[in-house]
């Protein structure tokens, strides 16, 4: 490079020396001829392909990308992430269908409505073909929430998962149901005469939705259970709700990989809760004391155990990987944590007594198939029996199981085990980088194809922010993940009502 330029240098030299009227005439036209054929050559590219913007359509299979509006690369892979549950977004579209009614610029303002429109173009719902989309209008409709959130600033995709799930829930809280006495534009209104019910208000008398319809498809329950070790009393049940299971990483042995099985029976171990009051205790030395003395109340200690009461239809499972430091410092956990395709939780439900040699049948028959397969899935990716069930499950089992109506593997070998509670791996999220900075992006399914829509399809997409490509599960099951999401595969025996209304 160097060499030629010099060359061209002095072949140049002396030539701004000759100051004929001629060669500075002749230079130039030269000059002119050039430009021409440049601004020539822009056109006809301008002509012939059109704008940078204009020429990026989305290639065949692939998803829309999102604008990155600074740092919203937490929010850009949570749409990504959501657009893969088809069970979300047709809750969107059922709860979403009481604004139909509404103006569509006042409709504009509702967080459910804003998400739906989203997810239902990166789930190529919509015929809008550009490769890349803009995501501000829903930052702009959580900020009328009152929620700040900041396009510049580096956020949490599990805190917006949050967010989001709260404000839809508050969304759906504050519509009102029955119109309010104080409510006087409605109660000015004419009578109308379209045959709809009224109350003597005026004001039209919606019906009370059911309340299990009308919560989003992420809402579970917990089961909280204490035991008393002295006199093994147990205190009622009590339940907590949740939007996502929040793991902890337990310490892994020497030699052991991590596995989400690993986390989960951290996350429902027991543990000794101490001095805690039991009712039960008080009551039995107030009876061993005569002529009724007072007791004080009798401090114990107390057995907790928590267990999955109410599974959702979507279940969002997140990765603790925040730890600290013995100086008090912010780290993060970077271990592979093993993940599967396929997910069975009924060893992690609660149930009732009379299904409980189900449940035990169900955990026995998983952990005999886990020690044949998990030999198998350590052989490397070209082995097709990759662990994918918690260890019970080959690769074209999975196949076979979501491409047809009558799989030969959720009719044998899960309904043998009676494995009622099982879950598919719909999207997961990848955080690259420390607890300061970093960048989330998405590995997510493929939209389903228009001949099978009910079934998920079997490619897997990598998506950062406007950028994306193809991948394989692989990949996926390689990646060290920060947020699951699975969707719950309804068997037969739920769909002939087998399980009781109080476990469901």
């Amino acid at each position: 490079m160097l060499s030629g330029s010099t060359r061209v240098s002095e072949g140049r030299v002396g030539v701004p020396f000759r100051r004929g009227p001629g060669v500075r005439c002749k230079m130039m036209k030269n000059w002119g001829m050039i430009g021409g054929i440049a601004a020539a050559l822009a056109a006809g590219i301008y002509v012939l392909w059109g704008p940078i913007t204009d020429r990026k359509k989305r290639k065949k299979g692939l998803v829309p990308g999102l604008l990155n509006l600074g740092n919203t690369c937490f929010m850009n892979s949570l749409l990504q992430s959501l657009s893969a549950c088809p069970s979300f977004i047709h809750w969107l579209e059922e709860f979403t269908s009481q604004y139909q009614l509404e103006q569509k610029d006042t409709a504009h303002q509702y967080l459910s409505v804003t998400l739906l429109q989203l997810l239902k173009a990166l789930s190529n719902h919509e015929a809008a073909e550009e490769e890349v989309l803009d995501a501000s209008p829903l930052l702009d409709v959580l900020r009328t929430y009152r929620w700040q959130i900041s396009s510049f600033e580096e956020q949490d995709a599990h805190e917006l998962f949050h967010v989001l799930t709260s404000s839809l829930e508050d969304e759906k809280d504050h519509h009102p149901h029955v119109t309010h006495l104080f409510d006087v534009s409605v109660l000015e209104l004419p009578p109308s005469t379209d045959g709809q019910i009224h109350c003597r208000t005026q004001g039209v008398l919606n019906p009370i939705p059911r309340q299990w319809k009308t919560q989003h498809p992420f809402h579970g329950r917990l089961t909280s259970n204490m035991v008393c070790k002295h006199c093994q009393h147990q205190s009622p049940m009590r339940y907590d709700t949740f939007d996502s299971l929040s793991l902890s990483i337990p310490s892994a042995s020497w030699g052991r990989a991590m596995t989400l099985d690993n986390c989960l029976q951290h996350f429902i171990s027991s543990e000794s809760v101490k001095d805690v009051v039991c009712e039960n205790c008080t009551k039995l030395q107030a009876q061993e004391r005569p002529n009724g003395q007072l007791v004080e109340d009798q401090k114990t200690t107390f057995v907790k155990q928590l267990k999955l009461g109410k599974l959702p239809q979507c279940l969002c499972i997140h990765l603790q990987r925040l730890s600290w430091s013995n100086q008090g410092s912010p780290l993060k956990r970077n271990e592979h944590v093993q993940f599967t395709e396929f997910l069975a939780l009924d060893k992690y439900k609660y149930r009732l007594n009379g299904n409980v040699h189900r449940q035990r049948q169900c955990v026995t028959q998983s952990g005999t198939q886990a020690t044949t397969d998990a030999s198998a899935a350590s052989e490397g990716p070209q082995n097709s029996k990759v662990q994918l069930l918690n260890g019970t499950c080959s690769t074209s089992c999975s196949t076979s199981l979501l491409s047809s109506p009558s799989s030969p593997c959720i009719n044998t070998r899960f309904s043998s085990a009676e494995c009622t509670y099982l879950f598919h791996l719909m999207a997961v999220i990848v955080h690259h980088g420390d607890m300061h900075s970093g960048h989330f992006v998405t590995y997510r399914r493929s939209p389903p194809a228009a001949r099978t829509p009910k079934y998920p399809s079997q490619q897997w997409l990598w998506v950062s922010d406007d950028s994306v490509r193809r991948a394989n599960i692989q990949e996926v099951l390689s990646s060290n993940a920060y947020l699951l999401f699975y969707e719950r595969v309804r068997s037969k025996s739920h769909n002939h009502g087998r399980e009781t209304p109080a476990e469901e």
